[in-house]
């Protein structure tokens, strides 16, 4: 792993967990998979939970931002260990980033250097980019990063969800440069289920939410600072696809140092009260 200003084995602020909280870990296996598979048992996806004696207003927990707020929610519904799979109705209902979130958190807490990558999938729905986030963890015998889709885990979407294959799910800026080079349709990229949610702009967001992710700033799929509303509004112009070029080659070319300066521009930046 390349030398870098941001330490990936150690929490960032959305993947912290509060003191009291750390008992509940003690029991965590101690591969990387077998870690993000925890997360399969605390977590059930809102597409799911409307199936499930789950009241109205728990559906609100998709909102929860900290890993800390996950498990203070999971634990007031049931204060088992985290190794302890729950009934469906009794995990706490979140996206697909809290998957990842959450997986992200125990390996760091373990130790293991993780990060989330906020952009798409290209296997839920065909011919289609689904709006997506997954955990990549750094495998050291083999000196790459592996992407890891918790929230499949055990599926047969792909031949292999825990070392997910080349193409299989591209971050925001992948994304957006296969669209510059004319090898995708920005059309085919968005969220599944809103009929809005679709082409260049969600690439952009999802490209901006890809960059903060790579800071350790892992922020709810909604969330839109700097000109991200008027870029959903097409009120952006050729000086900020431009910028779109420049953070999709940066976060390809993982140096961290250069990703930190970029992010850290009025722009792109998450403002503070969106973080604490």
């Amino acid at each position: 792993m390349a030398a870098s200003t941001i330490d990936y084995r150690v929490p960032g602020v959305f993947t912290r967990l509060d003191a009291d909280q750390l008992p509940l870990t003690k029991r965590l296996p101690i591969t990387p998979v077998d870690i993000c598979e925890i997360a399969q048992g605390l977590i059930v996806h809102p597409n799911n939970a409307a199936s499930l004696p789950i009241p109205q207003e728990r559906l609100a927990e998709k909102n929860l931002r900290g890993t800390s707020d996950i498990i203070r929610s999971l634990t007031s519904l049931d204060p088992a260990p985290l190794d302890v799979p729950r009934p469906a109705h009794l995990r706490v209902v979140g996206t697909c980033r809290h998957f990842a979130l959450l997986s992200c958190a125990l390996l760091r807490l373990q130790g293991v250097p993780a990060r989330a990558r906020c952009g798409f999938a290209t296997y839920f729905v065909p011919g289609k980019s689904v709006d997506h986030w997954i955990t990549e963890y750094w495998r050291t015998d083999e000196q790459r990063w592996v992407r890891i889709d918790t929230e499949i885990l055990g599926q047969s979407l792909v031949a292999a969800p825990e070392d997910l294959a080349t193409g299989e799910f591209l971050t925001g800026g992948e994304a957006w440069l296969l669209c510059r080079q004319g090898s995708a349709d920005p059309d085919a990229f968005g969220v599944a289920g809103v009929a809005h949610a679709w082409g260049v702009a969600e690439i952009r967001g999802n490209a901006i939410r890809d960059l903060a992710a790579l800071q350790k700033i892992e922020m709810l799929p909604w969330d839109e600072w700097g000109r991200m509303e008027a870029s959903y509004q097409g009120a952006t112009g050729p000086d900020y696809d431009a910028l779109m070029d420049v953070i999709a080659t940066t976060c390809a070319a993982d140096n961290p140092e250069a990703i930190a300066q970029l992010y850290e521009s009025e722009d792109l930046e998450v403002p503070t009260h969106m973080i604490c």
